[in-house]
């Protein structure tokens, strides 16, 4: 099955900016390797490397910021058919970059399609985790999550990642860390991909998610899709 009409975009939210190495990005590079056999036209972006402004608005320079990346990487958002959230651990939680992506996309996610749906309809999620402290599955649920809610459709086993003994110690690709050959990520990674790659395939091959029931369009115009509240009777 072709999978090069699909596009992917990985957001690495590592605290480090490029050409500084990211462990995080290591974890990326074994899911887009699987992509890009498949045909995939795969993106990898770091949203430090960019002035992202903070805020929950489309365009913060409307919100008395001098400057906003973000309407620029929401138009990358957009052109894919599948959006990879990765980021390293900090405190337990995600960092503050997937923190502020989160309220990025959130920013866009009243905005419609041409069906009259929430715009990230149609568009399958999934996550990347790493680091070496506990906290890999609070992060994951987090990202998947949000990106649901948001609109985005996520497959089964849709994260994966790596963590090392809890404490301080080596980073995914340290040396003598085990975390390229660690079977359990590399298994977990794989079957995210693939099952990223199938999702898409299918909603792409469906024209999307099929567009009744679920258009604020036509709720806001009246429609109401069978609800029946008894209190307006």
């Amino acid at each position: 099955m072709s999978h090069d009409d699909l596009r992917a975009l990985f957001l690495n939210c590592t605290l480090k900016k490029s050409p500084e190495r990211s462990h995080t990005q290591g974890l990326i590079d074994l899911s887009s390797r699987i992509m890009e056999k498949q045909g995939v036209q795969v993106e990898h972006l770091r949203p430090i490397d960019h002035e992202v402004a903070t805020g929950v608005w489309p365009d913060m320079t409307e919100h008395g910021w001098a400057r906003d990346a973000w309407p620029s990487i929401y138009q990358r958002v957009m052109a894919a058919d599948i959006l990879v959230i990765a980021g390293p651990i900090w405190l337990g939680d995600n960092s503050s970059v997937a923190k502020l992506v989160i309220e990025r996309l959130y920013a866009c996610s009243g905005r419609l399609n041409d069906a009259g749906q929430y715009a990230y309809y149609g568009r399958v999620g999934g996550c990347l985790i790493t680091g070496n402290e506990d906290g890999a599955k609070h992060c994951a649920m987090n990202v998947l999550y949000s990106l649901q809610h948001l609109g985005y459709t996520i497959p089964p086993q849709a994260d994966a990642g790596w963590i090392g003994e809890a404490g301080p110690g080596p980073s995914y690709l340290d040396p003598g860390s085990g975390g390229p050959t660690n079977d359990f990520t590399n298994r977990n990674t794989t079957f995210m991909t693939w099952n990223l790659l199938h999702l898409a395939r299918l909603l792409k091959d469906a024209g999307g998610i099929p567009a009744h029931g679920n258009q604020r369009s036509q709720w806001d115009a009246g429609c109401r899709f069978d609800f029946e509240n008894p209190e307006y009777r």
